[in-house]
């Protein structure tokens, strides 16, 4: 069966060495990759009436802009890799980055999103811009793999699961996070941030099932003694020179702490190394 991944771009650099990690690290992989842009006008909005319609001179000129685009971005796509193993599809839609964004998931039954972590603006001192954020905080039906524009596609050797055991993961939460490590041969390492050892009943019983979860791939238990667990997983990362960090965006869970907008700047791997963000599935 291909797999099917969606790259979105806004034409930038940042989201060009998105498409070219996503296309290297799935190159021995049938794969349906789609392009995404989605355009806006500037003194319109979404949330009221004075949205432009096709036939509009406005419109038009937004549409043929973001499909040329996409074509020159097809072009480099294909100077880059002639692999009988993936197809690209190109999508052009006037809307908003997650509104379309989870059309596109839901249309096309998307597995896997893979986008840059800053948009063309690429400022210095945005670590993750706000579009990656939005998505990975409200796309919540499909996983995100997020790529700084610093981040050159090596295999992932180390692949980093920052976990206080305090909730419990499903088999098929985990799903894709398995299927990554297989793919790269990888180690992941499940790593608990606390100033000491000490595990409760209730976060033996959900470390004894993470691990039942993850039987089908290499892992290793870390433990780190830290009083902030910002701070020690960025140590943690940058000692190690890691290759992946991935979370469980849960509501008021782990990922939420770390990657909530006061917490982001404080983050300075993440300018570094790709992110991974899955989801919860509801009870």
């Amino acid at each position: 069966m291909r797999k099917k991944l969606l790259l979105p771009t806004d034409f930038s650099e940042n989201s060009w060495n998105a498409i070219v990690y996503a296309i290297t690290m799935f190159q021995k992989v049938q794969c349906d990759f789609y392009l995404l842009n989605l355009f806006q006008s500037t003194g319109y909005s979404l949330d009221n009436f004075m949205v432009p319609e096709p036939g509009e001179k406005n419109y038009e000129a937004l549409q043929e802009k973001s499909g040329n685009g996409l074509a020159r971005t097809l072009e480099r796509i294909t100077e880059l890799e002639d692999n009988p193993n993936h197809e690209f599809f190109l999508i052009s839609e006037y809307n908003s980055m997650v509104e379309g964004i989870k059309n596109c998931v839901a249309k096309k039954d998307i597995e896997l999103i893979v986008m840059g972590t800053k948009g063309n603006t690429n400022a210095d001192h945005v670590i993750y811009g706000s579009n990656a954020v939005q998505v990975m905080d409200q796309v919540t039906n499909c996983p995100v793999l997020a790529i700084p524009t610093t981040a050159r596609f090596k295999r992932p050797k180390e692949i980093v699961f920052p976990t206080n055991y305090k909730t419990h993961f499903k088999r098929r939460e985990l799903q894709h996070l398995v299927e990554l490590v297989k793919l790269n041969n990888s180690t992941l390492i499940l790593l608990y941030i606390a100033e000491d050892d000490t595990l409760s009943k209730e976060q033996q019983e959900n470390q004894k099932l993470l691990l039942e979860n993850l039987d089908e791939v290499s892992y290793k238990l870390q433990n780190l003694h830290h009083p902030d667990v910002k701070s020690g997983l960025n140590c943690f990362v940058e000692s190690r020179d890691s290759d992946l960090v991935t979370f469980v965006n849960r509501k008021h869970g782990f990922f939420e702490q770390i990657v909530s907008k006061p917490l982001v700047k404080d983050l300075g791997y993440r300018s570094k190394v790709p992110v991974l963000a899955l989801h919860e599935f509801p009870e």
